[in-house]
This record gives C-alpha cells, structure tokens and sequence, in this order.
C-alpha cells in the first residue's frame, strides 16, 4: 500500500465483504503489509467511524475485526429484521443460553437444575442455530455431553471474549435474586436432577420462533 489512506480503504472493503471477523494477521497476508501496520490502520479506522454519526463500527469481536452495526441503531435494526425473521431466540431458549455462557462446560442435567425444567429441546435448537456446541463429556456424571457457547455466540452479542459477558448483578438487581442465582449456578457441582425426575418439559414452549 503506498499510503495510509490506501491501507484503510483496503482494509475497509475486506471488512465489507467477509461474513465472519478477521484477524490481523490474516489481513496482514492478504494485503501484503506488516500487521503492526494493518492494526494501527484499523484503530484509525475504529476512531474514524466512532467519531462520526455513522450507523457501522469498525469493532474487535470474537478473535476477528469486522463491521458492525451502531448500537444506537439496534431498536430501527430489530423491528426492520423480525419484519422478517421469525427465527429469534424464546424466552426459554435465552435463558438456557445464559445457564450455558456463564457456567460452561455444562452438561443438560446442569442446565435443567438452574431451570427447573427439562431443557434438551431448547439446547437441541441452540446448537441448530450455532450458538451452543458440545464440549466434551463428564465422566464424573456419567458421560454426560458438556455444553459451552460458540464463536458465533461473541459475534452475535458483539463480544470480543467471554471476560466481556456482563457482570450477573445487571441481571438481578436485588440481592436475594442474586443469591439465588449464585446458588443454583453453585448446586451444579451436585446435580439436583436426574433425567427421571426432570419436570415441566419446555417441548410445549418450542416452536419455530425459539
């Protein structure tokens, strides 16, 4: 590149056209330049979108650098995507998706006693979506599977690793709420369940819309 402002254009159009992050090092080889230089030119290039009234961000997610949208702009980009996606994640779904990102690698039986519910449907629909993946097995318990978040995950909830997830007070504000949480979350080193004695099956809250 014979100048700065080539690099970021460069840089900028890859950007555009990948549905996925990309490193550093991998625009480094493409375009044929040191990778100090490729991310000194994609922190100008973070600065410049920041700094304007612009809907994209030039952001650092999930091991890669790609655009993305303005958070500002998230509630016009929701209602312009349900107009069409029926595909988002329920209420159930969300909430065996939190179990798995703050407590992973965790197995089904794990996921159902923070629950209180039986939770194979809405995990099978999580890992259909590519959010959640098997991670191994527990042979304490049995060989149960162990489930943990994907890379898409962070792409999808713009975070750059799991040390980003927010803190679980956001989430329960009121410290007795808290507690409890902490407390089940802490209970799956003895698991409250077994798959005889799971209850209130969540098979009737899936549909196509988890």
């Amino acid at each position: 590149m014979s100048t700065d402002t080539g690099l970021r254009g460069s840089i900028e159009a890859l950007l555009f056209v990948t549905d996925e992050p990309v490193t550093a090092g991998r625009l480094s080889r493409i375009l044929e330049v040191a990778e100090q230089n490729v991310l000194s030119a994609l922190h100008d290039l973070a600065a410049e979108y920041a700094s304007g009234d612009r809907g994209i961000q030039v952001r650092e997610v999930a091991g890669g650098w790609r655009l993305t949208t303005h958070p500002a702009f998230h509630d016009v980009i929701e209602r312009f995507v349900l107009s069409w996606d029926t595909r988002r994640l329920s209420q159930a779904a969300l909430e065996a998706l939190a179990v798995i990102a703050y407590h992973q690698p965790v197995s089904r039986q794990g996921v159902n006693a923070v629950r209180g519910v039986n939770s194979e449907a809405v995990i099978a629909s999580l890992m259909e979506k590519g959010l959640v993946r098997e991670m191994g097995r527990d042979r304490e318990a049995g060989n149960a599977i162990l489930y943990g978040t994907t890379r898409t995950f962070l792409e999808k909830f713009g975070l750059k690793d799991l040390a980003e997830l927010p803190p679980l007070d956001e989430f329960a504000p009121e410290p007795d709420t808290e507690r409890a949480i902490r407390e089940r979350l802490n209970a799956l080193e003895s698991p409250l369940f077994s798959d005889e004695d799971d209850e209130g099956d969540d098979s009737g809250d899936v549909d196509a819309t988890q």
